[in-house]
């Protein structure tokens, strides 16, 4: 379990071009990007609080269960540039609250999991959980993207307890496979090398790649199935 700032493969869509930002900034942006790296402080708490809680499940899958459906997660925090850039292609405000409320995704946790079932498995035991609140679910793996992107993304907002007050934080999830991660970290490496202008008959390979996953997945768990049975709920 690593802690990273700005993984470059974050296995999500890639973020799409630059685009031109008309609207004043209420604040310097030296002076933002300072405030923003203080604003961080409480988003790095959070992906703390979401650890343990992912934590905490693997413990107990491996000491108390027959099965452990987690085999890694990966976590990792935007840089203050990064916040930025993807703040003025969304138009938002250049406040810290605009950032907040348009940028959600600035503290990140990938989870991995050994068959399809385990990620709607894992991702309800995390989101059922009390003090979890669950703003938006996007579910690339019924619903593919055209490329063939396969994952969950779900956004909750969590309490971070400060000393003196209590900050609510906004911390995306992934959750996918085993193949559905090893294709998007491939997918990844190639529309970098290719600069995003990756020619047709290669997306092509790419897509059917992501069907070959999905085929691998669904028999993978067919045979774990008839192997070890239905895992314990």
């Amino acid at each position: 379990m690593t802690t990273t700032v700005d993984d470059p493969e974050q296995g999500v869509p890639l973020p799409d071009g630059p685009e031109e930002f008309s609207g004043l900034l209420p604040v310097p942006l030296p002076d933002l990007k300072s405030d923003l790296t203080r604003f961080l402080m409480v988003y790095k708490f959070g992906i703390d609080e979401m650890m343990t809680k992912i934590n905490i499940l693997r413990d107990e899958f491996t000491y108390a269960r027959d099965y452990n459906p987690i085999e890694h997660v990966k976590s990792r925090l935007k840089s203050p540039e990064s916040i930025l850039a993807k703040a003025q292609r969304k138009g938002a405000p250049q406040t810290l609250e605009g950032i907040r409320e348009h940028v959600r995704d600035i503290a990140g946790i990938r989870i991995t999991c050994s068959f399809r079932s385990d990620v709607y498995r894992i991702m309800d035991m995390i989101t059922r959980q009390g003090d979890v609140n669950v703003i938006e679910i996007e579910d690339y793996i019924t619903q593919p993207k055209p490329n063939g992107y396969r994952s969950v993304h779900v956004i909750v907002e969590i309490p971070v307890f400060m000393s003196d007050r209590v900050e609510s934080v906004y911390v995306e999830l992934q959750i996918r496979t085993v193949a559905m991660d090893f294709w998007a970290s491939l997918e990844h490496k190639i529309y970098y090398k290719h600069d995003r202008a990756v020619p047709d008959e290669l997306r092509e390979e790419l897509r059917v790649a992501a069907e070959t996953a999905r085929d691998l997945d669904v028999k993978m768990e067919a045979l774990h199935g008839r192997v070890h049975g239905a895992p314990e709920r």
